[in-house]
C-alpha cells in the first residue's frame, strides 16, 4: 500500500513515481505537483529561485518564503541563498542584502564598484618637513571656492594619477605662494595670486583623502608633472593639508632654507 504524499499543505495534488518509490526503499513515491506559495520540490518544502525560508515560520504557513531583497547596487544579482536569504555580493561589499561596505572598504557613487578599498592616505601626511617641501615643485596656500565635474576636454593621458578616475574640477583662489618652479613654461612657474582650476580624482574625495571642504583654505603641494598644463592636480607626490594659521612662521623658515635644497 502506497503512502499519501505530503506536501505540506502548499500543493493539492501529487502523482506517484515508480523509480523514485523504488530509491526509497519502496517507501514513497508521492512527488508534489503545482507547488503554490512560491514553494517548490518533491514535498514543496523549498522556496523557488528569488525566495527564501523563513525560519520564524513553519514549513506549511502560506508565507514560509520570503521574496529575496538583493540590493540593486551591491549585489550581483536578484536571487539569494534559498536557506539563509543571502545575496551575491560585489568585491567589498557585506550584508545579507549586500547592502553595505565591509570593514576596511569606502563606500562609493559608483554601481560597477561601490565598495572600494581606501587604504593610508598619502595626500594627507601627519607631518610635513623640510624634505617634503624642497622635493615639490611648488607651494601655495589657497581656499576652495566651487567646484564642478571635469569636462571631458581636459586630456588626462598626461597625469600620473590614476586614468581610469573620473576627474572633479575645484576653483581654488591662491592667496600665497610659498614656492614654485623656476623653470620657463611649468605651471608653477606662471603662477600668482588669484583663480585656478584644481583637479582632484574622484578616488581621492571618496576616501577623502584629503577632505575637501568648500570655503576652506589649504596648503597645497605638488609637482608639475601630476596634471595638465595650465591646472593643479592631486597626485601621488601631493600634500593637501586644511591650513592653520600657526603654520605662517614655519612656512617662512622652509622659504629660507629651501635655498639650500639639493
Amino acid at each position: 500500500m502506497f503512502s499519501v504524499c505530503q506536501c505540506n499543505s502548499h500543493a493539492r495534488r501529487c502523482r506517484f513515481n515508480l523509480e523514485l518509490y523504488k530509491l526509497s526503499g519502496r517507501v514513497s513515491g508521492g512527488v508534489c505537483y503545482n507547488c503554490q506559495h512560491d514553494t517548490t520540490g518533491r514535498y514543496c518544502h523549498y522556496c523557488r529561485e528569488g525566495f527564501y525560508r523563513d525560519n520564524t515560520k513553519p514549513l506549511n504557513h502560506r508565507k514560509v518564503c520570503k521574496r529575496c531583497d538583493c540590493h540593486p547596487v551591491g549585489s550581483t544579482g536578484k536571487t539569494c541563498n534559498h536557506l539563509s536569504g543571502q545575496c551575491p555580493c560585489k568585491e567589498g561589499v557585506t550584508g545579507l542584502t549586500c547592502n553595505r561596505c565591509a570593514r576596511g572598504y569606502q563606500q562609493t557613487r559608483s554601481h560597477v564598484a561601490p565598495c572600494i578599498i581606501c587604504g593610508k592616505c598619502k595626500a594627507t601626511p601627519k607631518k610635513l618637513n623640510i624634505n617634503k617641501f624642497c622635493m615639490e615643485d611648488y607651494a601655495i596656500l589657497a581656499k576652495v571656492i566651487g567646484y564642478d565635474r571635469a569636462s571631458q576636454d581636459i586630456s588626462i593621458e598626461k597625469f600620473s594619477i590614476e586614468r581610469q578616475n573620473e576627474i572633479f574640477k575645484y576653483e581654488i583662489n591662491i592667496q600665497t605662494i610659498f614656492k614654485r618652479n623656476g623653470m620657463t613654461g611649468t605651471t608653477s612657474s606662471m603662477l600668482g595670486r588669484g583663480h585656478m582650476m584644481w583637479l582632484v580624482p574622484r578616488k581621492s574625495l571618496e576616501c577623502q583623502c584629503p577632505k575637501i571642504k568648500l570655503n576652506k583654505s589649504y596648503l597645497i603641494l605638488g609637482r608639475d608633472s601630476e596634471a595638465a598644463p595650465g591646472y593643479l592636480a592631486i597626485g601621488p607626490s601631493s600634500v593637501v593639508l586644511e591650513w592653520k594659521d600657526e603654520w605662517s612662521l614655519r612656512m617662512k623658515r622652509f622659504q629660507r632654507r629651501a635655498r639650500k635644497c639639493s
